[in-house]
């Protein structure tokens, strides 16, 4: 799968993040150009042709749903000039701008990495100069997709959690294994997922859709999670305000029944017309309701089942669907149907693996 094409022509786009940021008398913030990045790798840029564009230079916690749209649009925009495209992005909602842009850009052939670091460029401890040169590596390979390339790692888009405030293996691949490691240049792929990648690819390859991007995204969306105590008067707000609801239920998918009954709350979203996922707390294995009495009271028919996705992924997808229809059926295929890899319907044969 490793490409051996001498020059591929990469796109770096810079969104801001701490891999640009610089010290200044109110800390942190951004400042670097892409400029700045391309010239502190110049030994791979040997390798590829390398352009860069500044589409903008934000602290990602200010990252939004429009920023999202933005980037597919700068992607859009260049798309036929290049071969991959790289992404610099802060790492506190790396996460969430992988898993959108795997659902908000449809048709896509090419591979979109997306990195960033716990170090700004010119720290001493930088992590910078060694992700990026790992992302355009990896840019530069035959994949179809959104992936995150992070100490080492390739992860799918869909499937990665920030973990860690400090350390550089900041990025988890969880309920799915990573898609390759990386390591002094040299690429090593995932033999248990490696094939399912390059089925995308030829498939991709063989398609005629072209580039689209989601001409639409809902944001009224909310993440409730669970916890004792919960106010119940928080569900006539989210019947009033929401489109959809992202529920993180306790553990496989329990959900109280006695203080606070749940499964009625939601009966009265779903009634309401809001699209209510459920999902865990649990950052791993997934959500089931058949298993406990309390879980079984849902409305299960009504309820979208988050089953082994993580938040990050569920919000923006759940955002995706309810911007393609109004239906309650409609989103509720759309985010139940398995999207490059976002969920599996036998997930147990990756989380022992």
């Amino acid at each position: 799968m490793q490409n051996t094409d001498p020059k591929k022509n990469i796109l770096i786009l810079a969104t801001g993040g701490t891999i640009v940021c610089a010290e200044s008398e109110h800390g942190l913030s951004p400042h670097y150009t892409v400029e700045d990045l391309i010239h502190c790798i110049q030994p791979v840029s040997k390798r590829v042709s390398l352009s860069g564009k500044m589409v903008m230079n934000i602290d990602s916690s200010n990252m939004t749903p429009q920023y999202w749209l933005n980037i597919a649009h700068a992607i859009e925009a260049e798309y036929q000039k290049f071969d991959g495209f790289v992404i610099t992005h802060g790492t506190d909602t790396m996460a969430y701008t992988a898993a959108a842009l795997t659902y908000i850009i449809e048709g896509l052939n090419k591979p979109i990495i997306i990195t960033g670091s716990q170090y700004s460029l010119m720290d001493n401890e930088t992590d910078a100069i060694q992700n990026l040169t790992d992302a355009i590596l990896f840019a530069k390979e035959e994949l179809v997709g959104v992936f995150i390339v992070f100490d080492g790692k390739l992860i799918n888009g869909t499937r990665a959690i920030k973990t860690k405030t400090k350390s550089y293996d900041a990025f988890h691949s969880v309920n799915y294994p990573p898609v390759a490691a990386i390591k002094h240049n040299r690429i090593s792929y995932n033999q248990s997922v490696c094939s399912h990648f390059q089925k995308q690819l030829s498939s991709a390859q063989s398609t005629t859709t072209p580039l689209t991007i989601a001409p639409k995204i809902e944001e009224k969306i909310f993440v409730l999670k669970l916890f004792p105590g919960l106010d119940p008067t928080i569900f006539d707000y989210l019947k009033e305000k929401m489109k959809g609801v992202v529920i993180e239920s306790y553990g496989i998918g329990g959900v109280s029944s006695e203080v606070l009954d749940i499964a009625s709350k939601v009966h009265e979203l779903t009634q309401a017309g809001v699209a209510v996922v459920l999902t865990t707390q649990c950052l791993l294995e997934g959500v089931n309701l058949q298993i406990y009495e309390v879980g079984r009271s849902m409305p299960l028919d009504k309820i979208i089942y988050g089953k082994d996705m993580n938040t990050e992924a569920l919000v923006p997808k759940l955002m995706w669907a309810l911007g393609k229809t109004n239906d309650p059926a409609e989103v509720k295929s759309l985010v139940e149907t398995s999207i490059r890899g976002d969920m599996l319907e036998t997930p147990e044969q990756f989380y022992f693996s």
